[in-house]
Formats: C-alpha cells, sequence, structure tokens
C-alpha cells in the first residue's frame, strides 16, 4: 500500500529495532511452523465528553507494540511487547519457538489487492480541539432548546487512528491506517414525574467533517429527544407468543449476534455452533441472504485488509435460505480445507487473531414496510433495540427492544416499554415470512465482543416480519 514508507518510519525508526534484525529474527523463529506474523500496532486515541453543560472527561491515548504468532496444526503461541526492541522480540521468539516442529509446512503468503476503503488521514489531528468542544455545546444547547422537559444532556465524541504493518518469514509485508470517529448523544425527560432516558450515535471511517454539519448532528439530537418523548406515553409491553416485525438497520443486531457469531469458523470447526455441519442444507426461510463485506467504504466495520494480511472480501454466508459458508481466518481455513474469508481481526496487538465478523447484514426483500406491518393483526414493531445475549451453541437469544409499538389489526398503536423479544436464531430465520425493500446498515456505532476482544462491526437489515417470537413483557392484567 502506499503508505509503507510511513509505516517502516513509525516502527523502524529506532537503532534498536532495525528492520533487517527483525526480519532475521522472525524468519528463525517462524520456519519450522505452519503459519504465524510479527504484527505491529501503533494507535492513537481522544475522547471527549460533555454532561450538562460542562467537559465532564478528556482523554488521550498513544499506544505502540508488537504480537509475535506462530501456528502449528491447531496449537497456536503467542507473545507480545509494548517495547518496540530486539531484546523484547528475541524474548516473545523464544516463547512462540515452544511450538516448532521438523514436521511443518509453511502455509502460502496471504492475498492482499491493496485496495483502500478509507482515508489514511489521522481524525485525532485532523479536527482542532476547540471545534470539538464546540460542537458538544451546541448539542446541549440545542436539546434544551427544542423541549422544556429536557433535564439532561450527554454528549462525546471519539476518534482514533490505528496503524498496523504484518511481517511474515516468507517475505510478505502488508499495512494500513485506519481511521475512526463517533458521535453519541443522550437525554433524560421528564414529565409530572415521569422520567425517560434515550440515546443515538454515529460513526464511521471518516474524519469529522460529516458531524460538524449542522443538519447531520441536529438529526441524531432529534432522534433521541423523539425517543425519550415516545417513551413518556408508552405502556408495558404484552407478553406472550407473536408476529414480531422488526425495523431496518440497527436491529440487524439480533442477526448479528444470533445467527452472525453461529457462522464463524472457529465455532463450526470446533462443531460447537448449530450451524455446524450445515453447509449446503437450508438453514432460513426462503428469500433470506446473509451478507459479511469487509468492502464496503469508510464503513465502521470494513478493513482494508484483515489482522493477518488478507484483502478484506464480500462473503456470502446464506443465499436464499441456503447456508454456503463460514467466516475464517486463516488457522481455521487451513484446518477445515476452505478458502480464508478475509475476517481474521484482533482488537490490538496484545491479542491474537479470531475469525470475526465485519459488516453482516441480511439483503433486501420486495415488500413494502407499510404491506409487511399491515399483515399483522396483534404483535409487535420494534424499530430499535437495546441489549441482548446468545448461547452459540443452542441459537437461544434474549434481546430488548429500546423502541417498540403495538401493532393492532395492521396498524402501529401505543409505544410499549419493557419489550424483550426471546427466541432461537436459527428457528427465527426459518419463520421469516416477509422481507422488506429497504435494506439499512446501522449508523456506525457497534462494537462486538468475543473472548475478552472487541472490534467495530457493522449490522443491517430490512423490515423483516418474524412469526411466532416469544415476548416477554411487563403488562399486567
Amino acid at each position: 500500500m502506499n503508505n509503507e514508507i510511513d509505516t517502516e518510519n513509525l516502527f523502524f525508526s529506532n537503532e534498536s529495532f532495525e528492520i533487517n534484525k527483525v526480519k532475521n529474527i522472525i524468519n528463525e523463529a517462524l520456519h519450522k511452523t505452519d503459519d504465524g506474523e510479527l504484527f505491529l500496532e501503533q494507535k492513537q486515541s481522544e475522547s471527549l465528553s460533555w454532561v450538562d453543560g460542562r467537559i465532564k472527561s478528556s482523554s488521550y491515548d498513544n499506544s505502540l507494540g508488537f504480537g509475535l504468532r506462530a501456528i502449528l496444526g491447531e496449537a497456536r503461541a503467542y507473545a507480545y511487547s509494548s517495547s518496540l526492541d530486539l531484546i523484547s522480540l528475541e524474548k516473545a521468539a523464544e516463547t512462540v519457538k515452544a511450538i516448532n516442529s521438523n514436521n511443518s509446512n509453511y502455509s502460502a503468503p496471504p492475498i492482499n489487492s491493496s485496495q483502500k476503503l478509507y482515508s489514511e488521514t489521522n481524525p485525532v489531528d485532523y479536527t482542532d480541539f476547540s471545534i470539538k468542544i464546540d460542537l458538544l455545546e451546541k448539542i446541549d444547547k440545542y436539546l434544551r432548546s427544542k423541549d422544556n422537559r429536557v433535564i439532561q444532556v450527554s454528549c462525546s465524541i471519539s476518534s482514533s487512528s490505528q496503524k498496523i504493518k504484518i511481517l511474515r518469514p516468507d517475505g510478505f509485508e502488508a499495512d494500513d491506517s485506519r481511521p475512526m470517529v463517533r458521535l453519541n448523544i443522550s437525554t433524560v425527560v421528564e414529565q409530572d414525574g415521569r422520567k425517560e432516558s434515550a440515546s443515538a450515535g454515529s460513526g464511521g471511517r471518516l474524519m469529522f467533517d460529516l458531524w460538524l454539519n449542522e443538519k447531520k448532528w441536529q438529526s441524531i439530537a432529534d432522534d433521541v429527544l423523539k425517543q425519550a418523548i415516545i417513551l413518556l406515553d408508552s405502556n408495558p409491553a404484552p407478553a406472550g407468543e407473536m408476529d414480531v416485525v422488526l425495523g431496518p438497520g440497527w436491529p440487524g443486531v439480533m442477526l448479528h449476534e444470533a445467527v452472525g457469531h453461529g457462522l464463524e469458523g472457529d465455532f463450526n470447526r470446533k462443531g460447537t455452533s448449530v450451524f455446524s455441519g450445515k453447509v449446503g442444507e437450508k438453514v432460513a426461510a426462503k428469500g433470506v441472504t446473509v451478507i459479511d463485506d469487509g468492502t464496503i467504504p469508510n464503513r465502521r466495520g470494513s478493513i482494508n485488509i484483515d489482522d493477518e494480511g488478507n484483502s478484506s472480501k464480500r462473503n456470502i454466508l446464506i443465499e436464499d435460505g441456503i447456508l454456503k459458508g463460514y467466516m475464517q481466518d486463516r488457522q481455521n481455513a487451513k484446518l477445515m480445507g476452505v478458502p480464508e474469508t478475509g475476517n481474521g481481526r484482533r482488537e490490538s496487538y496484545a491479542c491474537h487473531v479470531m475469525p470475526r465478523m465485519t459488516n453482516t447484514f441480511m439483503t433486501s426483500g420486495d415488500h413494502e414496510p407499510e404491506e409487511i406491518i399491515n399483515s399483522v393483526k396483534k404483535g409487535i414493531y420494534a424499530v430499535n433495540f437495546g441489549g441482548g445475549q446468545v448461547d452459540i451453541t443452542s441459537g437461544k437469544f434474549v434481546f430488548s427492544a429500546s423502541e417498540a409499538y403495538l401493532i393492532e389489526n395492521g396498524k402501529p398503536t401505543s409505544p410499549i416499554k419493557g419489550a424483550t423479544l426471546i427466541g432461537n436464531g436459527p428457528e427465527a430465520m426459518k419463520n421469516i415470512s416477509m422481507i422488506g425493500n429497504d435494506m439499512k446498515l446501522d449508523d456506525g456505532v457497534g462494537t462486538c465482543g468475543k473472548d475478552g476482544q472487541g472490534v467495530p462491526v457493522g449490522v443491517g437489515q430490512p423490515t423483516l416480519k418474524i412469526s411466532g417470537i416469544t415476548v416477554g413483557g411487563t403488562q399486567t392484567n
């Protein structure tokens, strides 16, 4: 990639970490393994939070380090350090040599197409600190001026720049420079002694220019205020089994959790996923197509290369209800005898690689959203989601709806609070009866957790009708 000189100067400018000596060490450490690499990372990050008219916190961090990984069959050895010097690297090399074998067969290098999906500019330095403060203050004043029921406003902005370089003993080198920004807005409203809150955000691999636009940040603030005010008039959610309509965009987090994780290669190689061994089988209703795509420009979950050096890809996971394949890193792909998919990811240099999602979504169908809602005699229309939990082995899930409405005779009526959706991911996929033509990606706020690691992701879906979902409500008769 065209920032190769920058990363070499960044990581190898110190004489105690001279690049040719570094290469000699990793060559000697990894030549009796099946795979592995040296992963170098520098990350700068800044965060500002504003609560009730003043700055609450401000932070800046600059980290630097390496991770050395060796793979032999199903075994993995990993060592890392925050010190870029030959002594630390030599100690790491001794650690990973523990799995060396004369019977190893070093894998072919990753495939890197040098795609460019986002700017290499560092957003931390791109926008003046004073401009960021001014933006937060404007948001606070704007929300308070919109409605006298607003009693609290909090907002935050964060930005980061991650620069990585990958070196392998076969001579392969790759690097990437990844920007990230995010704006979050929350508010609390009060009416007749009842308090409700709501929050929303937006972000991506961009600079702050988009969010400095008045129309952009005001639209987010308006949405937050609308959600909070709606909750003031909400009723307890009903309980029971019923049809549920999911709105487009962020509700795709249920797809991400209940289905996406079950399609990651490591769970399927070990046979712990409910989808294990089902490639080529029907696992969802006809018309359901699920894609993981790390190549969408400027999206939060997009990556030019994964953390093993492979170019990210657009991978079809489920096509018209049929399971086509899993998301793979290099180790799991080799053990399963399938191609890697550009999904090898890690949180930082201190973490090992796993198969992880990027931007995971369901494609559009052919129904109008209004048509889908009109088809429901009694049910729930879940517009937005809060948190959720999933059991990968069984596929069982529990999700809470942060904005939802009762559907009566084909019309959304009263807003409801406390709606919890309970079900099984594979079963829910088979019970999708209508798919909207309005596929939407989320606004760029998703972070996926797995095995203690968090990575930025995107989710999305069109409006969906799912039959037979159990709603855990709080309504009492």
